[in-house]
């Protein structure tokens, strides 16, 4: 049989480097992120759970698409800050939910003071789309402006100033309650 060439064997090809990105890997690296930017945008658990698996069943119909790992993080935040915002829109409604049904999601960093925190949601919730979506990027996600930016597609000037009338808002407002800037900066 000389000529023919022989297959290779069995360990080369489990070492050999994979082509195709792992959906199951992109689904468990990637789930928090994605289910933390919608319950922060929604804050309703069970709408948060159904935008998210439709992030990840638009992520498996467009796999072939996706060119990395990096472009796989960046197009399931931009999928899912896009969902999020059109199921708000498509509800219509400020987001309601007790906290006995809201489960700690992965990205909240323990509050110093519960009636503050949630005071402070549900100022945020109370923001226009745009601006809430970006202080949820900026202080709950930890992206710089320029993430962003371009997780957002506007400039980067518009998320500064989104930021920056977001915080002078929510300051004025905790102000009128009586809530000292000292109290929640520390």
């Amino acid at each position: 049989m000389k000529g023919l060439s022989q297959p290779p064997p069995v360990i080369a090809l489990e070492n050999a480097p994979q082509t195709a990105l792992d959906f199951a890997g992109l689904v468990h690296r990637h789930q928090a992120m994605v289910f933390s930017v919608c319950w922060h945008f929604l804050r309703d658990r069970s709408l948060a759970d159904e935008v998210a698996q439709d992030v990840f069943f638009s992520l498996h119909r467009n796999l072939a698409a996706i060119e990395s790992p990096d472009h796989a993080t960046h197009w399931l935040r931009k999928v899912a800050v896009q969902r999020s915002i059109d199921e708000s829109r498509r509800r219509n409604r400020r987001p309601q939910v007790s906290l006995a049904d809201v489960a700690e999601p992965a990205a909240i960093a323990p509050a110093r003071d519960p009636l503050l925190a949630e005071t402070l949601h549900r100022l945020v919730a109370s923001l226009p789309e745009s601006p809430r979506m970006v202080m949820i990027l900026r202080y709950q996600e930890d992206l710089d402006p320029a993430d962003i930016a371009d997780t957002l597609d506007m400039p980067v000037a518009t998320v500064k100033s989104h930021l920056q009338r977001s915080l002078a808002l929510l300051r004025e407002k905790l102000a009128r309650r009586g809530v000292g800037v000292e109290k929640w900066t520390g």
